[in-house]
């Protein structure tokens, strides 16, 4: 059975470097046998958070946000690509995770974080890790940190250069934890009903 992964991606600037990595993820758990899919808030465009998805008496969430609601839940892992923005967040993923709550709940998260600096988006995973895990997410501890974003990827996410040649090395690890979990976290789903 291949993982179904959703990747989220959250920037809404002009000139979306993290695409990139975001790309490279698609693609490389794809050659890996997984079902993964790029979920880019921009792109969904959800509006600013007012009522969360339980919020809506059922059948009335708009219909992007009940499309969502039904990946995430027959999603078996998620990765959160995530920039940094003044050692936090960045808020149009945070927007969208919190659209949702107990749609997340026992599946796994890993976070790859990047930057254009050197310390690869470090701030906003630590940040990350903790909401993840307050939102039901089981948060693998391995993540991808890339810096110098620009030069690491290419426009079509392909690794480039010394920070492309790290990224490379790096994934099979993160990869790897993440599908450990995943299959833990399946399995386990299968014979016991979450407590909650």
């Amino acid at each position: 059975m291949a993982d179904r992964i959703l990747i989220f991606y959250g920037s809404y600037r002009s000139d979306r470097q993290g695409i990139r990595l975001a790309d490279f993820l698609v693609r490389s758990f794809g050659e890996r046998g997984a079902e993964a899919e790029l979920i880019d808030a921009k792109a969904i465009g959800l509006p600013m958070l007012d009522r969360m998805y339980k919020e809506y008496p059922a059948g009335e969430a708009p219909p992007a946000l009940e499309a969502l609601a039904d990946k995430i839940r027959s999603a078996d892992a998620f990765v959160f690509v995530t920039g940094e923005y003044n050692w936090g967040q960045q808020p149009g993923l945070k927007n969208l995770t919190d659209h949702f709550l107990e749609e997340w709940f026992w599946r796994p998260a890993a976070i790859a974080s990047y930057s254009a600096g050197r310390l690869a988006g470090a701030h906003a995973s630590v940040a990350w890790h903790g909401t993840l895990t307050e939102m039901g997410m089981v948060v693998v501890s391995s993540t991808l940190p890339v810096g110098g974003i620009g030069h690491a990827l290419d426009a079509e996410g392909r690794p480039t250069g010394d920070s492309g040649a790290s990224l490379t090395r790096a994934f099979p690890r993160f990869a790897d934890d993440l599908a450990w979990w995943t299959a833990a976290a399946r399995e386990h789903r299968a014979r016991v009903a979450p407590p909650y």
